[in-house]
């Protein structure tokens, strides 16, 4: 009984909607598809409500459930949008308490991910154009580190030369060429620390032949402006654009591109889902770290073979 009364009420409803709004047939096939997932909800659910006795607690869960299935933020959105007005126009009918839909929203749009370098880009933009200068080297060491070891930009202007802990300063995060490694406080406090590959280990080293010149009273940081202070987010993201434009390269490059494009190429050679996330210093694998002991000589040896200039020399190699 209730099915057919559920028909009869998107019937009418759909009636009134062609006949008031004039709405165009591909907007009320819409409509009707979204009712019907509706009617189904209700129809399947243990309660076996009627449509006039659903609650905010079902449409919350029917929403959810939506979601578990892996619709799209926008996809749920335009359902809960066409229950909402079908329980506006059911007020009018019959007797509702309230309209169970209002104030529940769709779970929120992810951002999408900035678009990964291609290898050649990446290869292009590390390109040093025989330029020698303090600065020049100081910007290419930088990009490459942030491509070798997928760090946050907030994680790269924070590094120092060594560890430093005393009265003044104590290191938020630091590089140790000898062990090829950068360890950094991420998101959360938590410290990890990230293999350095090769071609970022050539660019930092001779970036610090040249830093001295740089240097004024802040002797800590591996990273400096042109007048010897550490530096800082919106300068290096100034750099890289200005960098890739003059390059040439139409893709907009900032710093969260370089992060995408080592997690990118690095699981497109290695498929180790693992490795990435480890090295990327995600939240969601801090449980995983407990038992997971990833070794830096492997994680350093994947980054390597998936540099994209390393990939280049092993062609020009076998020639």
């Amino acid at each position: 009984m209730s099915a057919e009364l559920h028909r009869n009420y998107l019937d009418r409803y759909i009636d009134s909607l062609i006949s008031q709004r004039k709405l165009s047939q591909h907007t009320v096939t819409n409509y009707t598809r979204d009712l019907s997932v509706l009617f189904k909800f209700i129809d399947d659910s243990t309660s076996h409500s009627s449509i006039a006795s659903v609650t905010h607690f079902q449409i919350r869960k029917f929403a959810a459930q939506l979601h578990g299935r892996g619709l799209s933020a926008r996809s749920i959105a335009r359902k809960l949008s066409a229950w909402r007005g079908f329980f506006e126009w059911l007020a009018q009918e019959t007797p509702i308490a309230t309209n169970p839909v209002t104030g529940i929203k769709a779970p929120k749009r992810t951002k999408p991910l900035p678009k990964a370098l291609s290898a050649d880009d990446a290869i292009h933009l590390m390109s040093s154009e025989g330029v020698n200068d303090a600065t020049h080297l100081c910007n290419l060491a930088m990009f490459e580190l942030l491509y070798s070891s997928g760090l946050r930009v907030s994680e790269l202007v924070g590094l120092d030369v060594r560890y430093f802990h005393d009265i003044e300063h104590t290191s938020l995060g630091w590089i140790d060429l000898n062990e090829r490694t950068v360890t950094v406080k991420g998101k959360g406090e938590k410290m990890r620390s990230v293999p350095v590959g090769g071609p970022a280990i050539e660019a930092i080293t001779l970036w610090l032949k040249v830093r001295p010149s740089l240097l004024k009273a802040n002797t800590e940081p591996l990273f400096l402006t042109e007048r010897g202070t550490r530096m800082s987010i919106r300068l290096v993201q100034l750099r890289i654009k200005a960098h890739a434009q003059r390059l040439g390269m139409l893709t907009n490059v900032h710093p969260h591109v370089l992060r995408h494009s080592f997690a990118s190429h690095v699981l497109q050679s290695s498929g180790d889902l693992r490795a990435v996330q480890e090295m990327l210093g995600h939240s969601s694998i801090a449980s995983t770290q407990v038992y997971t002991s990833l070794d830096f000589q492997h994680l350093a040896q994947i980054y390597d073979a998936a540099h994209p200039r390393a990939k280049k020399k092993d062609r020009l190699g076998s020639k």
